[in-house]
């Protein structure tokens, strides 16, 4: 697809990819622009439109030691985040609340058989998505390069549910979260089938505040499980909605980014994003 969103962002993840090869040697505006093939001046003004603040200043907060810094901050409750307008100068839905609901035992079993679910595809800053739904919220959020194969992925998710291309007013409120002008049009519920340790992990990544980030180890403490962080970790891939549920915020204890299932460098690009609106900074 040649959306303007699209050919933004592998602009972007173009400079991100080198950003992230040579951070240490920090390198200047001119060394970036170069490595896309755009001038500085086009460069500077499209990378402020996408990530709301200036290259030099995204580069801050996509080193090791932003994501070290990030860790030794103490976790902030879910109460207190939801409360907290940190971001309140962006307008974006930072105190959305979120809940997860798990899929019954029945709807587990049976692929979802008894499910009417409710898809379509959109356009974010870090390329296009899938987001589905049913009657009781978002069951299923991804990035998608291939929209056919995307397809294909949820029909075997919920081999038995019926689908209808059709974009509700669940799927409006959870892409807000992609908006950096967005307002909160309604609370964000998730019906998503996992099992108990993977529901316990999930719920455990909603308390990672927005612009924060955790540890596997933290994130294994917290769902009850302080040895497990290699099995939290193969919880956390198999999130099933993307950004709603942060996987993204997780790293490794040593300040490395980890893997994605989505792509390394569009995890580095979520995390500077949201760093970027929380500080607000230009």
């Amino acid at each position: 697809m040649d959306s303007q969103h699209e050919i933004d962002f592998n602009r972007i993840e173009r400079a991100i990819t080198y950003i992230r090869e040579n951070f240490r040697e920090q390198p200047s505006l001119e060394d970036i622009a170069e490595w896309v093939h755009l001038s500085p001046y086009h460069f500077q003004k499209m990378f402020k439109a996408w990530a709301g603040v200036s290259p030099k200043k995204f580069l801050q907060f996509t080193t090791i030691g932003y994501a070290k810094k990030m860790l030794r901050e103490k976790s902030i409750p879910l109460p207190d985040v939801v409360h907290n307008t940190g971001l309140s100068g962006t307008g974006r839905l930072h105190d959305l609340f979120i809940t997860i609901e798990g899929m019954t035992p029945a709807e587990y079993r049976d692929g979802g058989s008894r499910l009417t679910i409710n898809y379509s595809f959109t356009d974010t800053p870090f390329g296009r998505i899938l987001i589905a739904s049913t009657p009781k919220g978002i069951c299923y959020l991804v990035f998608s390069d291939h929209e056919v194969v995307s397809l294909q992925d949820l029909y075997n998710e919920f081999p038995e549910a019926i689908f209808r291309s059709k974009t509700d007013v669940m799927q409006e409120s959870a892409k807000h979260f992609f908006s950096v002008h967005g307002k909160p049009q309604r609370p964000v519920n998730l019906h998503i089938k996992g099992t108990g340790f993977q529901l316990k992990i999930w719920e455990a990544l909603l308390s990672i505040p927005e612009g924060a980030l955790s540890s596997y180890e933290t994130i294994a403490h917290k769902a009850g499980k302080k040895k497990a962080a290699r099995a939290a970790g193969n919880a956390i891939g198999k999130n099933p909605v993307a950004i709603l549920i942060p996987c993204h915020r997780v790293i490794r204890a040593s300040g490395m980014t980890g893997g994605y299932r989505w792509g390394n460098n569009r995890k580095i690009a979520i995390i500077g994003w949201e760093a970027a609106h929380k500080n607000n900074t230009p």
